[in-house]
């Protein structure tokens, strides 16, 4: 249940990234509100995944290098998908050696 509370919490990374580039510098209302619910809402589910009993809580330094890790492979996808951001290969590379560690930080982490 905590690994589906971090991906939650990193997929709201994700959606409030997207949203914040349709806030105009948090002077349009409901691009800023939306950014402040996903906010929320992913702070939550990253408490829950790290505060939840401890043989199935994840160890907070995972957690938090997960959720930073999904949020930015999450928003690069973002960009490279719906607003035609650069594609090129060393991009590509580096954003599958970030999905590798976090990957790995699951497989390592013992939940």
């Amino acid at each position: 249940m905590a690994w589906m509370y971090l991906i939650l919490a990193g997929a709201c990374e994700v959606a409030a990234t997207t949203v914040y580039r349709y806030s105009d510098g948090l002077t349009r209302a409901w691009p800023t509100f939306g950014l402040v619910v996903f906010g929320v809402v992913s702070l939550y589910c990253l408490h829950r995944a790290v505060s939840l009993p401890v043989p199935e809580a994840i160890p907070v330094g995972t957690a938090y290098a997960v959720w930073t890790g999904v949020g930015a492979a999450g928003t690069v996808l973002v960009g490279i998908a719906a607003f035609g951001e650069s594609a090129d290969a060393t991009r590509i590379a580096l954003l599958v050696v970030l999905i590798g560690s976090i990957a790995g930080l699951k497989l390592v982490s013992g939940t």
